[in-house]
């Protein structure tokens, strides 16, 4: 049994959950609302492969299905993991895709990753804030996957000048360690200090406005779908 307890502000709404009221969770394995693991077939194995390497050579499913000579619907169903295709089907899909036909099956086994990081051992990045006393360290490797996650260790040097052009896909959570900021989103700010975090929508325009202290430093998080 679980407990619930705290509060949530988004923008101009604050969530309060019932203080002690116990919620019921069948199998609770994880604090996370993710979906539990399922069982990786090997059809949903294969047609990640092949969805995955479609998007990569930019190809739409009429365009690869036209390509390996068989039906839009055919493809559709084995990228969905829908039905057991046979090898003849997987051979020209492959040679479409100008791949061996072994790198579909690559997936069904795989090695699950994780990224160690020493403290003081993150990788120093170069991006558009570097110029202006932005301090950036990448603090581990997005492992294999459709979706990239990039957790960076930024500090904000005495001389650093505020920027707010930041603007790329996917999501990006800060988490405020030291000093205080002035972080503005879209047509929003937002006055943060050590322990305050927000989540936006990075496809906006972003950045620290105004730096209230001397000693900024704070967890960036952005996470995207990889091309």
């Amino acid at each position: 049994m679980a407990k619930v307890k705290g509060t949530v502000k988004t923008d101009d709404t604050t969530l309060e959950s019932a203080t002690n009221t116990p919620l019921e969770v069948d199998g609770l394995k994880t604090a996370s609302g993710a979906p539990t693991q399922s069982v990786r077939t090997l059809e949903k194995s294969i047609g990640s492969q092949v969805r995955r390497n479609r998007k990569i050579s930019d190809l739409t499913v009429a365009e690869l299905s036209s390509a390996a000579g068989i039906s839009t619907g055919m493809l559709s169903k084995i990228e969905n993991g829908q039905i057991s295709p046979s090898l003849s089907s997987l051979q020209s899909i492959a040679n479409a895709l100008n791949m061996p036909l072994s790198s579909l099956f690559s997936s069904h086994d795989e090695q699950r990753e994780c990224s160690f990081v020493q403290a003081g051992k993150g990788v120093a990045i170069q991006r558009r804030g570097t110029k202006i006393g932005h301090h950036y360290e990448l603090l581990g490797r997005s492992p294999a996957g459709d979706t990239v996650v990039e957790p960076y260790f930024i500090r904000l040097s005495a001389g650093a000048e505020p920027y707010t052009g930041f603007e790329h896909e996917g999501v990006e959570f800060i988490y405020m360690l030291t000093g205080e900021v002035i972080y503005a989103h879209a047509d929003r700010t937002y006055h943060l200090k050590p322990g305050d975090s927000i989540l936006f929508d990075s496809g906006a325009l972003h950045g620290p406005q105004d730096l209230l202290a001397p000693d900024i430093t704070y967890l960036s998080i952005i996470i995207y779908s990889r091309r």
